[in-house]
């Protein structure tokens, strides 16, 4: 598949820029600093792009297959953080202009406010609040797309993540803000960013998530 990588220079984007092309992908990478993406590869394009301007994408989406976003956004606790509705809103309109209707994008557990309720003590109360500034605009993307008819869209929401390649590791999957364990609370879990990509990528061959988002952790 042809296939727009937004936030291909992060921890995430790089497994999955790596993942898509050893499966036969052809990637068109968007990026900010064409240096931080050290892979070359004849089916890699790195173009530079404003994640925030739908002109200066939709240049690189036409003819994509399906874009894919791994983009992050650090923690603010003064200003908020505006990131995530602020990219989307610009990849949705670049989307629609170029006739390109299918985004596979990742956010996390506990993004719906009262989702956390059932965590941890820890997660609850230490956690959760130095974070909420991130989830927030997560759930507001979240909501932002759910409004969108024209996109075929599917949010992943990793729990936390570690800096590590893909397993074989069988994934669970809930249609929620966390996969619950047998007793329906969340198990505190972390899963490696290579396993995220690995999931996203899986969803290339599938319309199970479509218009849905899923709470991914590995067994």
């Amino acid at each position: 598949m042809k296939i727009a990588v937004v936030g291909a220079t992060g921890q995430t984007g790089q497994y999955l820029v790596n993942q898509a092309l050893l499966q036969g992908h052809v990637v068109t990478a968007l990026v900010r600093n064409p240096g931080k993406l050290t892979v070359t590869h004849e089916n890699l394009k790195v173009v530079t792009a404003d994640i925030f301007s739908a002109d200066s994408m939709k240049t690189h989406f036409k003819d994509q297959d399906v874009v894919m976003s791994c983009l992050g956004f650090p923690a603010s606790f003064f200003t908020g953080v505006t990131g995530y509705t602020r990219s989307m809103t610009a990849m949705v309109s670049a989307m629609q202009e170029t006739q390109v209707n299918r985004i596979i994008t990742m956010t996390s557990w506990y993004t719906e406010p009262n989702s956390g309720t059932q965590s941890s003590y820890l997660i609850r109360f230490l956690l959760l609040p130095l974070i909420r500034s991130v989830l927030s605009n997560m759930y507001e993307m979240e909501t932002l797309l759910q409004k969108t008819e024209d996109i075929n869209w599917t949010v992943v929401r990793p729990p936390g993540l570690k800096n590590l390649p893909a397993t074989a590791q069988e994934f669970l999957t809930h249609e929620g803000y966390f996969v619950p364990d047998n007793n329906g609370q969340p198990p505190g879990s972390a899963v490696g960013r290579g396993d995220v990509a690995r999931f996203m990528l899986s969803l290339l061959n599938s319309n199970a998530w479509v218009k849905k988002g899923v709470a991914i952790t590995t067994k």
